[in-house]
């Protein structure tokens, strides 16, 4: 098939190459770097899958930025470009996915659609009426940093639409995994919407229940590391997902979170709520705690959310900067993947050695083994040293 991939982030990406390697396949991105650099076969992500496949893999793949060359002849298009949750309206900025939508109109308007980006309830209906065209829905479930690898192995095949075509779509996806015995579901366009908001905040609420059951340790002079092994030896819990943090962030949960707390509006909920707030709640008290210890210069290791990773997005570190800088605290950053001098307002320090030194506190949401000559200095929740 000729296939189209809007947008190339981690979900794009990931299918992008996922599919190039039974079909043709043009990723289009507006970010002409993005473009050179998958042309040349690296990865202008953290991924080590999407590195590996883009390096060594036989793959019918070209980025582009016209979108003529990217959408004309597309027998399907995928749409990943990013959505972004407004607070003011309460609903996903749903512009990128219009404006690739206005694109396949206009250049392959007689392509099947298929949406990868995250969008509300009900959202692939009602544009499915508007535009008039064929569109899918099909929900994401990756993990930054391991996108391609997800899409290899995926946990699940989920097609919001109950069309002949959505069979086909999910034994595309299907073809190209490595994994053979994928389960696949069909259903609505809008009860799949629904899978991808659910599934989110679930994985949000065990965030969240572990970083509670983390913060009552530290407030009573508990071991962490030990309630939390005691508890997941149960088989209904388990031993997984459990990593207390400084709080969920990332590309997908905070808004996803907060979208689908919105489809609540008319609806009784007390949990859903909770756990919007109880996330709020865990970066006050880990900015509490700090101050607590009276730092003059406090070093933050790292802006992102997860080891092997270059995303700031919604870092829950970057809610806590801003606490302790509303508080008149000297902040200095160790961000390696940043070339800048200065991040939103704060020294950026190049220099490992030289940050550690000027800190008198370093927070690191996930721990590294470069720290361990200041461990002392260190301040951090990661009792597992993962993910």
């Amino acid at each position: 098939m000729k296939i189209t991939v809007a947008g190339m982030g981690y979900v794009g990406l990931s299918n992008a190459i996922l599919l190039a390697q039974h079909n043709e396949v043009k990723a289009m991105e507006i970010v002409k770097e993005r473009v050179d650099l998958i042309n040349q076969r690296i990865a202008p992500i953290v991924d080590s899958e999407i590195s590996e496949y883009l390096a060594h893999h036989d793959l019918n793949l070209m980025a582009t930025d016209d979108p003529s060359l990217a959408y004309t002849g597309a027998d399907l298009v995928i749409i990943a470009t990013p959505t972004n949750y407004n607070d003011e309206t309460n609903h996903f900025d749903t512009s990128a996915v219009e404006d690739a939508l206005d694109k396949v109109k206009a250049f392959a308007p007689q392509a099947v659609v298929v949406i990868k980006s995250t969008i509300p309830v009900g959202y692939t209906q009602e544009i499915r009426q508007d535009y008039g065209m064929d569109i899918i829905f099909s929900p994401e479930f990756l993990r930054e940093g391991k996108a391609l690898y997800d899409n290899l192995h995926p946990s699940r095949i989920i097609v919001g639409n109950e069309s002949p075509k959505s069979q086909q779509v999910a034994q595309l996806f299907a073809q190209a995994a490595l994994d053979k015995d994928v389960h696949i579901l069909t259903m609505p366009s809008t009860e799949a919407e629904a899978v991808k908001l659910f599934s989110n905040t679930y994985l949000a609420l065990r965030i969240s229940y572990f970083n509670e059951l983390d913060t009552y340790a530290e407030v009573r002079g508990l071991n962490s590391q030990h309630i939390i092994e005691g508890v997941g030896l149960d088989p209904r819990i388990g031993d997984h997902y459990n990593n207390p943090s400084f709080g969920y962030g990332g590309y997908c949960l905070p808004k996803d979170t907060k979208q689908l707390l919105a489809n609540y509006q008319d609806v009784p909920n007390n949990l859903i709520q909770a756990i919007v707030d109880s996330n709020a709640t865990r970066k006050e008290h880990i900015a509490s705690q700090i101050l607590l210890k009276d730092p003059q210069v406090v070093g933050i290791y790292r802006l992102t959310m997860k080891s092997n990773s270059d995303n700031f997005r919604q870092s829950a570190i970057l809610d806590i900067l801003k606490k302790l800088r509303a508080e008149g605290k000297e902040i200095i950053i160790y961000e390696p993947t940043l070339d800048d001098q200065q991040f939103d307002g704060e020294e950026v320090e190049g220099d490992f050695k030289t940050f550690c030194s000027r800190a008198d506190i370093i927070l690191a949401n996930r721990y590294a083994d470069e720290l361990e000559g200041v461990k002392d200095k260190v301040y951090t929740r990661d009792v597992f040293r993962n993910n």
